[in-house]
Protein backbone atom coordinates (compact mmCIF):
# COMPACT_ATOMS: atom_id res chain seq x y z
CA UNK A 1 0.00 0.00 0.00
CA UNK A 2 3.04 2.59 0.77
CA UNK A 3 4.24 1.53 -3.11
CA UNK A 4 0.64 2.97 -4.21
CA UNK A 5 0.64 5.79 -1.86
CA UNK A 6 4.18 6.73 -3.17
CA UNK A 7 3.15 6.44 -6.79
CA UNK A 8 -0.28 8.59 -6.36
CA UNK A 9 2.65 11.38 -5.28
CA UNK A 10 4.79 11.12 -8.05
CA UNK A 11 2.67 11.31 -10.36
CA UNK A 12 0.75 13.86 -8.95
CA UNK A 13 2.79 16.30 -7.37
CA UNK A 14 2.30 19.41 -5.48
CA UNK A 15 -1.31 18.22 -4.99
CA UNK A 16 -1.52 17.61 -0.78
CA UNK A 17 -5.34 17.79 -0.83
CA UNK A 18 -5.36 14.79 -3.51
CA UNK A 19 -2.23 13.06 -1.29
CA UNK A 20 -4.25 13.29 2.18
CA UNK A 21 -7.72 12.04 0.20
CA UNK A 22 -5.89 9.18 -0.94
CA UNK A 23 -3.68 8.22 1.85
CA UNK A 24 -7.18 7.89 4.47
CA UNK A 25 -8.75 6.02 2.10
CA UNK A 26 -5.88 3.71 1.13
CA UNK A 27 -5.33 3.21 5.21
CA UNK A 28 -8.96 2.29 5.91
CA UNK A 29 -9.44 -0.14 2.83
CA UNK A 30 -6.09 -2.10 3.38
CA UNK A 31 -8.03 -4.54 5.64
CA UNK A 32 -10.72 -5.49 2.42
CA UNK A 33 -7.87 -5.69 -0.13
CA UNK A 34 -6.01 -8.01 2.23
CA UNK A 35 -9.19 -10.47 2.88
CA UNK A 36 -10.26 -9.74 -1.15
CA UNK A 37 -7.52 -10.57 -3.38
CA UNK A 38 -9.62 -10.00 -6.15
CA UNK A 39 -9.66 -5.97 -5.90
CA UNK A 40 -5.82 -6.29 -6.16
CA UNK A 41 -5.71 -8.39 -9.04
CA UNK A 42 -8.11 -5.97 -10.53
CA UNK A 43 -5.87 -2.86 -9.19
CA UNK A 44 -9.19 -0.86 -7.84
CA UNK A 45 -7.59 1.39 -6.05
CA UNK A 46 -4.84 2.42 -8.65
CA UNK A 47 -7.55 2.58 -10.98
CA UNK A 48 -9.93 4.78 -8.48
CA UNK A 49 -6.98 7.38 -7.85
CA UNK A 50 -6.68 8.01 -12.02
CA UNK A 51 -9.68 10.09 -13.11
CA UNK A 52 -11.31 8.91 -15.63
CA UNK A 53 -11.39 12.62 -17.88
CA UNK A 54 -10.09 15.61 -17.27
CA UNK A 55 -11.08 18.60 -18.81
CA UNK A 56 -9.26 22.03 -19.01
CA UNK A 57 -10.67 25.06 -20.64
CA UNK A 58 -9.85 29.00 -20.71
CA UNK A 59 -12.55 31.23 -19.68
CA UNK A 60 -12.58 34.96 -21.21
CA UNK A 61 -15.31 37.49 -20.05
CA UNK A 62 -15.18 41.25 -20.27
CA UNK A 63 -16.07 43.06 -16.75
CA UNK A 64 -17.81 45.68 -16.07
CA UNK A 65 -14.53 48.56 -16.98
CA UNK A 66 -14.73 46.40 -20.41
CA UNK A 67 -11.33 44.72 -19.89
CA UNK A 68 -10.83 41.37 -20.67
CA UNK A 69 -10.61 38.61 -17.73
CA UNK A 70 -8.95 35.41 -18.46
CA UNK A 71 -9.55 32.82 -15.92
CA UNK A 72 -9.27 28.79 -16.15
CA UNK A 73 -12.18 26.55 -15.95
CA UNK A 74 -11.89 22.46 -14.80
CA UNK A 75 -14.18 19.56 -14.62
CA UNK A 76 -12.72 16.33 -13.26
CA UNK A 77 -15.09 12.99 -13.99
CA UNK A 78 -13.38 11.17 -11.85
CA UNK A 79 -15.59 7.50 -11.96
CA UNK A 80 -18.94 6.53 -13.42
CA UNK A 81 -19.02 2.70 -12.53
CA UNK A 82 -22.23 3.01 -10.54
CA UNK A 83 -24.13 6.18 -12.18
CA UNK A 84 -23.75 9.16 -14.08
CA UNK A 85 -20.58 11.92 -12.59
CA UNK A 86 -22.30 13.94 -10.02
CA UNK A 87 -20.71 16.64 -8.09
CA UNK A 88 -20.20 20.45 -7.47
CA UNK A 89 -18.77 23.65 -9.23
CA UNK A 90 -16.75 25.61 -7.15
CA UNK A 91 -15.61 29.61 -7.99
CA UNK A 92 -12.75 30.45 -5.53
CA UNK A 93 -9.66 31.55 -6.17
CA UNK A 94 -7.68 28.28 -4.61
CA UNK A 95 -9.42 26.11 -7.56
CA UNK A 96 -7.25 23.85 -9.10
CA UNK A 97 -6.63 20.19 -10.35
CA UNK A 98 -5.65 18.94 -7.13
CA UNK A 99 -8.02 20.51 -5.11
CA UNK A 100 -10.53 18.82 -7.95
CA UNK A 101 -8.97 15.59 -8.00
CA UNK A 102 -8.80 15.56 -4.39
CA UNK A 103 -12.96 16.92 -4.13
CA UNK A 104 -14.22 14.70 -7.10
CA UNK A 105 -12.32 11.29 -5.32
CA UNK A 106 -14.53 12.33 -2.18
CA UNK A 107 -17.12 12.52 -4.25
CA UNK A 108 -17.24 8.83 -5.88
CA UNK A 109 -17.01 7.44 -1.82
CA UNK A 110 -20.31 10.13 -0.65
CA UNK A 111 -22.29 9.19 -3.82
CA UNK A 112 -21.82 5.96 -3.42
CA UNK A 113 -22.82 5.83 0.49
CA UNK A 114 -26.38 7.78 -0.61
CA UNK A 115 -27.49 3.84 -2.65
CA UNK A 116 -28.20 6.05 -5.11
CA UNK A 117 -27.01 5.11 -8.68
CA UNK A 118 -24.34 7.95 -9.19
CA UNK A 119 -20.89 8.73 -10.32
CA UNK A 120 -18.49 10.94 -8.87
CA UNK A 121 -17.30 14.53 -10.39
CA UNK A 122 -16.18 17.94 -9.26
CA UNK A 123 -15.67 21.04 -11.62
CA UNK A 124 -14.90 24.83 -11.14
CA UNK A 125 -12.56 28.00 -11.89
CA UNK A 126 -10.23 30.29 -10.34
CA UNK A 127 -12.65 33.22 -10.88
CA UNK A 128 -14.00 34.75 -7.80
CA UNK A 129 -17.68 35.86 -7.42
CA UNK A 130 -16.85 37.99 -4.32
CA UNK A 131 -17.01 41.71 -5.29
CA UNK A 132 -18.26 41.16 -8.69
CA UNK A 133 -21.50 43.13 -9.96
CA UNK A 134 -24.59 40.40 -11.15
CA UNK A 135 -23.34 41.69 -14.56
CA UNK A 136 -19.96 39.95 -14.71
CA UNK A 137 -21.13 36.67 -12.59
CA UNK A 138 -24.09 36.32 -15.41
CA UNK A 139 -21.09 36.87 -18.36
CA UNK A 140 -18.42 34.96 -16.44
CA UNK A 141 -21.20 31.90 -15.99
CA UNK A 142 -22.66 32.02 -19.69
CA UNK A 143 -18.82 32.08 -20.91
CA UNK A 144 -17.97 28.83 -18.71
CA UNK A 145 -20.70 26.78 -19.33
CA UNK A 146 -20.79 27.26 -22.77
CA UNK A 147 -17.56 25.14 -22.82
CA UNK A 148 -18.00 23.07 -20.41
CA UNK A 149 -22.20 22.43 -21.79
CA UNK A 150 -20.49 20.03 -24.39
CA UNK A 151 -18.95 17.35 -21.51
CA UNK A 152 -22.30 17.32 -19.39
CA UNK A 153 -25.63 16.19 -19.95
CA UNK A 154 -28.77 14.58 -17.71
CA UNK A 155 -27.25 11.00 -17.97
CA UNK A 156 -23.66 11.85 -18.46
CA UNK A 157 -22.30 14.21 -15.97
CA UNK A 158 -24.53 16.07 -13.56
CA UNK A 159 -22.96 18.81 -11.81
CA UNK A 160 -24.39 21.19 -9.00
CA UNK A 161 -23.51 24.28 -6.71
CA UNK A 162 -20.04 24.07 -4.32
CA UNK A 163 -18.42 27.25 -2.94
CA UNK A 164 -19.33 30.10 -4.60
CA UNK A 165 -21.86 28.43 -6.77
CA UNK A 166 -25.80 29.16 -5.48
CA UNK A 167 -28.83 29.81 -6.89
CA UNK A 168 -27.89 33.05 -8.93
CA UNK A 169 -25.10 30.89 -10.82
CA UNK A 170 -26.74 27.79 -11.30
CA UNK A 171 -29.69 30.05 -12.97
CA UNK A 172 -27.17 31.30 -15.27
CA UNK A 173 -25.26 28.25 -16.50
CA UNK A 174 -29.23 26.93 -16.69
CA UNK A 175 -29.49 29.62 -19.12
CA UNK A 176 -26.88 28.81 -21.54
CA UNK A 177 -27.29 25.15 -21.06
CA UNK A 178 -30.93 25.42 -22.24
CA UNK A 179 -29.80 27.90 -24.79
CA UNK A 180 -26.99 26.09 -26.29
CA UNK A 181 -28.83 22.49 -26.26
CA UNK A 182 -32.49 23.33 -27.29
CA UNK A 183 -33.28 21.28 -24.47
CA UNK A 184 -35.02 21.81 -21.14
CA UNK A 185 -33.35 18.76 -19.28
CA UNK A 186 -31.86 18.39 -15.80
CA UNK A 187 -28.30 18.97 -16.35
CA UNK A 188 -27.96 21.25 -13.40
CA UNK A 189 -28.98 20.70 -9.82
CA UNK A 190 -29.59 23.10 -7.57
CA UNK A 191 -32.12 24.76 -10.12
CA UNK A 192 -34.58 27.69 -8.69
CA UNK A 193 -37.99 25.70 -7.18
CA UNK A 194 -40.03 27.36 -10.42
CA UNK A 195 -38.15 25.59 -12.84
CA UNK A 196 -37.28 22.01 -12.07
CA UNK A 197 -35.61 22.73 -8.58
CA UNK A 198 -36.41 20.14 -5.56
CA UNK A 199 -37.94 21.55 -2.63
CA UNK A 200 -35.44 21.23 0.42
CA UNK A 201 -32.20 20.93 -2.08
CA UNK A 202 -31.18 23.88 -0.43
CA UNK A 203 -31.54 22.80 3.32
CA UNK A 204 -30.75 19.10 2.29
CA UNK A 205 -26.63 19.07 2.98
CA UNK A 206 -27.17 21.21 6.81
CA UNK A 207 -29.84 19.32 7.55
CA UNK A 208 -28.69 15.92 6.91
CA UNK A 209 -25.22 16.79 8.23
CA UNK A 210 -27.28 17.28 11.94
CA UNK A 211 -29.92 14.10 11.07
CA UNK A 212 -26.14 11.86 11.09
CA UNK A 213 -25.25 13.70 13.76
CA UNK A 214 -28.22 12.65 15.79
CA UNK A 215 -27.64 9.20 14.73
CA UNK A 216 -24.05 8.96 16.27
CA UNK A 217 -25.97 10.48 19.32
CA UNK A 218 -28.29 7.64 19.66
CA UNK A 219 -26.13 5.29 19.70
CA UNK A 220 -25.35 6.45 22.93
CA UNK A 221 -28.72 6.75 24.26
CA UNK A 222 -28.59 10.48 23.78
CA UNK A 223 -29.68 13.33 21.34
CA UNK A 224 -28.90 16.72 20.19
CA UNK A 225 -31.39 18.73 22.79
CA UNK A 226 -29.73 20.95 25.17
CA UNK A 227 -26.32 20.32 23.30
CA UNK A 228 -24.01 23.72 22.81
CA UNK A 229 -22.82 23.41 19.27
CA UNK A 230 -20.04 24.94 17.52
CA UNK A 231 -20.59 25.69 13.52
CA UNK A 232 -17.81 27.20 11.39
CA UNK A 233 -18.66 29.08 8.53
CA UNK A 234 -21.87 31.18 7.54
CA UNK A 235 -22.81 29.80 4.00
CA UNK A 236 -25.56 27.43 2.85
CA UNK A 237 -24.49 24.02 5.01
CA UNK A 238 -23.74 26.54 8.18
CA UNK A 239 -26.57 27.55 8.24
CA UNK A 240 -28.92 25.06 7.66
CA UNK A 241 -27.24 22.96 10.02
CA UNK A 242 -27.73 25.61 13.01
CA UNK A 243 -31.64 25.59 11.15
CA UNK A 244 -31.69 21.98 12.41
CA UNK A 245 -29.65 22.14 15.22
CA UNK A 246 -32.32 24.61 17.03
CA UNK A 247 -35.42 22.37 15.64
CA UNK A 248 -34.20 19.52 17.39
CA UNK A 249 -33.51 21.33 21.00
CA UNK A 250 -29.93 22.70 20.41
CA UNK A 251 -28.03 25.88 21.21
CA UNK A 252 -25.28 27.12 17.67
CA UNK A 253 -23.21 29.28 18.91
CA UNK A 254 -20.76 30.49 16.78
CA UNK A 255 -20.49 30.85 12.47
CA UNK A 256 -17.44 32.43 10.99
CA UNK A 257 -16.58 33.48 7.24
CA UNK A 258 -12.99 34.54 5.84
CA UNK A 259 -12.73 37.30 8.08
CA UNK A 260 -13.17 36.20 11.50
CA UNK A 261 -15.97 34.32 13.58
CA UNK A 262 -19.28 35.46 15.93
CA UNK A 263 -19.55 33.67 19.44
CA UNK A 264 -22.84 34.10 21.01
CA UNK A 265 -22.90 32.52 24.21
CA UNK A 266 -26.69 33.45 24.68
CA UNK A 267 -27.14 30.81 21.54
CA UNK A 268 -28.33 31.44 17.81
CA UNK A 269 -32.07 30.87 17.50
CA UNK A 270 -34.60 31.66 15.03
CA UNK A 271 -34.79 35.42 14.56
CA UNK A 272 -30.67 36.08 14.81
CA UNK A 273 -30.49 32.92 11.69
CA UNK A 274 -32.79 35.33 9.62
CA UNK A 275 -30.35 38.10 10.34
CA UNK A 276 -27.41 35.62 8.77
CA UNK A 277 -29.12 34.50 6.39
CA UNK A 278 -30.13 38.39 4.60
CA UNK A 279 -26.74 39.21 5.55
CA UNK A 280 -25.02 36.24 3.63
CA UNK A 281 -27.35 35.44 0.68
CA UNK A 282 -28.34 38.57 -0.24
CA UNK A 283 -26.40 41.11 0.73
CA UNK A 284 -23.23 39.76 1.00
CA UNK A 285 -21.72 41.36 4.19
CA UNK A 286 -19.45 39.91 6.41
CA UNK A 287 -20.29 38.36 9.79
CA UNK A 288 -18.54 41.21 11.77
CA UNK A 289 -21.94 42.93 11.25
CA UNK A 290 -23.39 40.45 13.30
CA UNK A 291 -21.96 41.83 16.28
CA UNK A 292 -22.88 45.30 15.50
CA UNK A 293 -26.97 44.55 15.54
CA UNK A 294 -26.32 41.95 18.25
CA UNK A 295 -23.76 43.55 20.73
CA UNK A 296 -23.89 40.50 22.97
CA UNK A 297 -22.30 38.38 21.02
CA UNK A 298 -18.17 38.40 20.20
CA UNK A 299 -16.51 39.24 17.09
CA UNK A 300 -13.07 37.77 17.09
CA UNK A 301 -11.25 38.50 13.60
CA UNK A 302 -9.26 35.46 12.29
CA UNK A 303 -5.38 35.71 11.25
CA UNK A 304 -4.02 33.39 8.91
CA UNK A 305 -0.60 32.85 10.03
CA UNK A 306 -2.38 31.92 13.56
CA UNK A 307 -1.30 28.39 14.14
CA UNK A 308 -4.57 27.92 15.79
CA UNK A 309 -8.48 29.04 15.17
CA UNK A 310 -10.13 30.22 18.14
CA UNK A 311 -13.53 29.46 17.01
CA UNK A 312 -12.53 25.69 18.20
CA UNK A 313 -11.28 26.63 21.49
CA UNK A 314 -15.13 27.53 22.95
CA UNK A 315 -16.59 25.28 25.29
CA UNK A 316 -19.32 22.88 23.82
CA UNK A 317 -20.25 19.72 23.48
CA UNK A 318 -20.56 19.21 19.12
CA UNK A 319 -18.71 20.95 16.52
CA UNK A 320 -19.47 21.13 12.84
CA UNK A 321 -16.85 22.46 10.36
CA UNK A 322 -18.94 23.78 7.95
CA UNK A 323 -16.53 26.01 6.26
CA UNK A 324 -13.25 24.35 3.80
CA UNK A 325 -11.41 21.77 3.32
CA UNK A 326 -8.32 21.40 6.54
CA UNK A 327 -9.80 24.66 8.47
CA UNK A 328 -9.05 22.38 11.77
CA UNK A 329 -5.69 21.19 12.59
CA UNK A 330 -4.11 19.25 15.30
CA UNK A 331 -3.78 22.11 17.91
CA UNK A 332 -8.07 22.50 17.20
CA UNK A 333 -8.69 19.12 17.82
CA UNK A 334 -7.18 19.21 21.21
CA UNK A 335 -8.46 22.09 21.78
CA UNK A 336 -11.84 20.73 21.41
CA UNK A 337 -10.92 17.70 23.19
CA UNK A 338 -9.78 19.64 26.51
CA UNK A 339 -13.05 21.67 26.22
CA UNK A 340 -15.63 18.54 26.45
CA UNK A 341 -16.68 18.38 22.57
CA UNK A 342 -18.29 14.61 22.37
CA UNK A 343 -19.28 14.51 18.88
CA UNK A 344 -17.23 16.07 15.36
CA UNK A 345 -19.57 16.26 11.94
CA UNK A 346 -17.93 17.15 9.14
CA UNK A 347 -20.02 19.55 7.10
CA UNK A 348 -17.23 20.47 4.65
CA UNK A 349 -15.11 18.37 2.33
CA UNK A 350 -12.09 17.23 4.62
CA UNK A 351 -12.41 19.78 7.02
CA UNK A 352 -9.96 18.56 9.36
CA UNK A 353 -6.73 17.78 8.95
CA UNK A 354 -5.01 14.01 9.46
CA UNK A 355 -3.08 15.14 12.14
CA UNK A 356 -6.86 16.76 13.86
CA UNK A 357 -8.75 13.42 12.82
CA UNK A 358 -6.13 11.41 14.26
CA UNK A 359 -6.59 13.18 18.00
CA UNK A 360 -10.37 13.30 17.66
CA UNK A 361 -10.27 9.78 16.87
CA UNK A 362 -8.05 8.39 19.20
CA UNK A 363 -9.85 10.34 22.25
CA UNK A 364 -13.22 8.83 21.65
CA UNK A 365 -14.57 11.43 20.19
CA UNK A 366 -17.63 10.78 17.82
CA UNK A 367 -16.64 11.44 14.78
CA UNK A 368 -17.94 11.48 10.79
CA UNK A 369 -16.46 12.31 8.30
CA UNK A 370 -17.71 14.60 5.25
CA UNK A 371 -18.11 12.05 2.58
CA UNK A 372 -20.84 10.29 5.41
CA UNK A 373 -22.20 13.00 7.24
CA UNK A 374 -22.40 16.03 4.71
CA UNK A 375 -23.80 12.99 2.07
CA UNK A 376 -27.24 14.65 2.11
CA UNK A 377 -26.67 17.84 -0.28
CA UNK A 378 -25.65 15.23 -3.05
CA UNK A 379 -28.63 12.65 -2.15
CA UNK A 380 -30.97 15.11 -2.88
CA UNK A 381 -29.54 16.21 -5.71
CA UNK A 382 -30.22 12.94 -6.72
CA UNK A 383 -33.67 13.32 -5.97
CA UNK A 384 -34.06 16.31 -8.00
CA UNK A 385 -32.89 14.02 -11.20
CA UNK A 386 -35.79 11.45 -10.27
CA UNK A 387 -37.73 14.09 -10.07
CA UNK A 388 -36.93 15.88 -13.47
CA UNK A 389 -36.32 12.55 -15.02
CA UNK A 390 -40.14 11.52 -14.22
CA UNK A 391 -41.53 15.37 -14.30
CA UNK A 392 -43.16 15.41 -11.53
CA UNK A 393 -42.18 17.17 -8.10
CA UNK A 394 -42.62 16.11 -4.21
CA UNK A 395 -43.62 18.08 -1.49
CA UNK A 396 -41.05 19.24 1.02
CA UNK A 397 -42.00 16.43 3.74
CA UNK A 398 -41.82 13.73 1.08
CA UNK A 399 -38.52 14.76 0.23
CA UNK A 400 -36.62 15.23 4.33
CA UNK A 401 -38.80 12.06 4.60
CA UNK A 402 -36.48 10.49 2.03
CA UNK A 403 -33.67 12.22 2.87
CA UNK A 404 -33.31 11.25 6.84
CA UNK A 405 -34.04 7.80 5.61
CA UNK A 406 -30.79 8.40 3.49
CA UNK A 407 -28.82 9.72 6.68
CA UNK A 408 -29.78 6.73 8.75
CA UNK A 409 -28.64 4.22 5.93
CA UNK A 410 -25.70 5.85 5.54
CA UNK A 411 -25.00 5.83 9.11
CA UNK A 412 -25.80 2.17 9.33
CA UNK A 413 -23.65 0.98 6.60
CA UNK A 414 -20.89 2.95 8.34
CA UNK A 415 -21.28 1.21 11.31
CA UNK A 416 -21.53 -2.16 9.89
CA UNK A 417 -18.66 -2.31 7.12
CA UNK A 418 -16.54 -1.19 10.31
CA UNK A 419 -17.57 -3.65 12.31
CA UNK A 420 -17.13 -6.95 9.84
CA UNK A 421 -13.52 -5.25 10.07
CA UNK A 422 -12.93 -5.22 13.48
CA UNK A 423 -12.91 -1.04 13.60
CA UNK A 424 -16.30 -1.03 15.55
CA UNK A 425 -17.85 2.78 16.01
CA UNK A 426 -14.90 4.24 13.46
CA UNK A 427 -17.55 5.83 10.98
CA UNK A 428 -14.42 7.14 9.29
CA UNK A 429 -13.18 3.79 7.86
CA UNK A 430 -16.87 2.68 7.83
CA UNK A 431 -17.40 4.76 5.52
CA UNK A 432 -14.24 4.55 3.18
CA UNK A 433 -14.90 1.12 3.37
CA UNK A 434 -18.65 1.10 2.47
CA UNK A 435 -18.21 3.37 -0.24
CA UNK A 436 -15.20 1.17 -1.70
CA UNK A 437 -17.06 -2.07 -2.20
CA UNK A 438 -19.92 -0.22 -3.32
CA UNK A 439 -17.94 0.85 -6.48
CA UNK A 440 -14.77 -1.77 -6.88
CA UNK A 441 -17.48 -3.98 -7.21
CA UNK A 442 -19.33 -2.40 -10.09
CA UNK A 443 -15.68 -1.71 -11.49
CA UNK A 444 -15.10 -5.65 -11.47
CA UNK A 445 -18.30 -6.45 -12.99
CA UNK A 446 -17.97 -4.02 -16.14
CA UNK A 447 -14.51 -4.97 -16.95
CA UNK A 448 -11.05 -3.02 -17.57
CA UNK A 449 -11.95 -0.31 -19.19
Amino acid sequence: MSDILALIKERNPGEPEFHQAAEEVIESVKPVLDKNEKYRKHKIIERMLEPERMISFRVTWINDNDEVQVNRGYRVQMNSAIGPYKGGIRFHPSVYPGILKFLAFEQTFKNALTGLPLGGGKGGSDFNPKGKSNREVMHFCQNFFAELSRHVGNRTDVPAGDIGVGGREIGYMFGMHKKISNEYTGVLTGKGIGWGGSLMRTEATGYGLVYFAQNMLETKNDSMEGKTCLVSGSGNVAQHAIEKIIQLGGKPVSISDSSGFIYDEEGIDTDKLAFIKDLKNYRRGRVKEYADKYPQAVYTETKSAASSNPIWDIKGDCAFPCATQNELNEIDAQNLVNNGVKLVGEGANMPLTAEAMHIVVSNGLLYSPGKASNAGGVATSGIEMMQNYIGNYWTAEEVDKRLQAIMKNIHQSCLEAAEQYGQAGNYMVGANIAGFAKVADAMIDQGIV
